[in-house]
């Protein structure tokens, strides 16, 4: 606006009644501040989402190292620890109505908040999932962590968010806490961020929570990691190099190796088809026992018992807890050029061994825990899962028993949780990024081959043509 349009304007302005002016006044006001508001809404976001990585990030060193240290004592003492499951359950139940009214759905709360069928996060969520869980791993029950995690981290978020003046400050904050109690707890920022981006909506990512959410979950990590709390690594690329098996499926005129590509695009269908057959099973198990016994307690601990009798009689607590033994075997066996290969699986000179039955024994000791009620999460059982049938397929394609078990590690959880990126980048997280386009094949066609199953309650997008 130049000299002689401002003159204008202010002869214009003078013309009108006070009244008038005033409310042009209140109405500038208003724009302005709606303005700096909306300036200040994303870094304010990343500031609060860095304090809030911090504080989730010890939250969940403490309970992650809490719940090492209790399965550690189950594991020498399974007799002990194993017969009272059903004890621990009830415990578990009669908590959650005592104490954890609202609270006792676990991550299906946090999806309801998240995609606004709910507005009510209580805080008492944070310490009922975290003692819980460590009931259900101290006695034996066969399920992960990664949903306390997540329902500490956007609890305290969630709870957050209602102080501020932001719009879509709520939903933006619960997906920022997802992603600080996932990287807390597994030390997979980049993953966790991707996983809390798109797992609410299928199809969608929440990119308005990107950067609060890559700032808290970088800085849970990093604090989780500080505090001590060890994250479950394997050098892949050192034993395909000592192997002298090459995953790349470029060659080294860049061209496609076309063989490899179709046998990762097939073993990623069935991961698809195991991951997603999980997750089926999983929701017809809980509704089917819920409908047996509508009581909670009773549910529990009838279940609780059995699944007590079936962990002892397979190996004394084999297929107990998070999985993370059946993790370690995998990879002790697969890392090992001196293994010995049999009918019942393979096993290295040490006496590790991977049978190929473990993936479906702990593929139904996993849905019959959560069916009964338990509480914890599903992701590091689904590691286990994943990995035990990469190494029971791997003769069947030719691959190194570690290759076929990082991929099925990755795979089954895409497969299972309905999310493709988070899988691919917690497997370059983990196992190491040179192999990367070999995730990328295997996570996208299991993503795509899994039936648009979920063990979350997401929701879809429809597309109206």
């Amino acid at each position: 606006m130049n000299f002689r349009d401002f003159s204008k304007a202010s002869q214009t302005f003078n013309q009108f009644s006070p009244e008038m002016k005033e409310q042009m006044m209140k109405m500038a006001k208003a724009r302005m501040k709606e303005k700096i508001t909306k300036w200040l809404a994303t870094p304010t976001f990343v500031l609060i989402g860095i304090t809030l990585g911090a504080v989730i990030g010890a939250l969940t060193a403490c309970f992650g190292d809490i719940s090492d240290r209790l399965s550690a004592i189950r594991d020498a003492n399974p007799l002990y620890f194993i017969p009272a499951l059903a004890l621990g359950g009830a415990a578990i139940a009669f908590a959650y109505k005592k104490w954890g009214k609202w609270t006792e759905r676990g991550m299906d709360q946090v999806f309801a908040v998240g995609l606004n069928k709910e507005t009510n996060f209580p805080l008492v969520a944070i310490p009922m999932s975290a003692v819980s869980t460590w009931i259900t791993q101290l006695f034996g029950g066969s399920a992960g962590r990664e949903g306390a995690a997540m329902q500490i981290g956007s609890a305290l978020s969630y709870n957050i968010s209602k102080k501020l003046p932001f719009e879509n400050a709520a939903h933006i904050m619960l997906v920022t806490g997802m992603a600080a109690g996932f990287a807390g707890i597994f030390q997979a920022p980049m993953a966790a961020t991707a996983f809390a981006l798109e797992v609410l909506l299928v199809g969608h990512l929440e990119l308005s929570a990107l950067l609060p959410a890559a700032a808290a979950a970088f800085t849970a990590c990093k604090v989780s990691s500080m505090l001590g709390f060890h994250k479950f690594s394997v050098d892949l690329n050192s034993v395909l190099d000592a192997s002298g098996f090459s995953a790349s499926i470029f060659t080294n005129e860049g061209t496609l190796d076309g063989k490899l590509l179709l046998k990762l695009a097939l073993m990623g269908i069935l991961f698809g088809i195991v991951g997603g057959g999980f997750a089926k099973l999983l929701g017809v198990s809980q509704n089917y026992f819920v409908k047996k016994f509508p009581d909670t307690i009773k549910r529990i601990a009838i279940m609780g018992a059995g699944l007590s009798v079936l962990l002892l009689v397979f190996f004394q607590g084999r297929y107990a807890g998070l999985g993370t033994n059946l993790l370690d075997m995998c990879f002790n066996v697969a890392g090992n050029a001196n293994v010995i290969e049999n009918a019942a699986g393979v096993e290295n000179v040490a006496g590790a061994a991977i049978h190929g039955y473990d993936w479906i024994i702990k593929f139904a000791v996993t849905i019959f825990t959560l069916s009964a009620g338990f509480i914890g999460g599903v992701v590091t059982p689904l590691f286990a899962i994943g990995a035990t049938f990469g190494i029971f397929v791997a003769g069947m394609f030719g691959m190194p028993l570690a290759l076929a078990a990082a991929l099925g590690f990755a795979a089954v959880f895409a497969s299972a949780s309905n999310t493709l990126w988070a899988p691919i980048l917690i497997a370059g997280e983990i196992f190491g990024f040179n192999c990367l386009p070999a995730f990328f094949i295997v996570c996208t066609m299991a993503y795509m081959c899994n039936g648009g199953q979920s063990i979350y309650k997401q929701k879809k997008i429809r597309i109206k043509i």
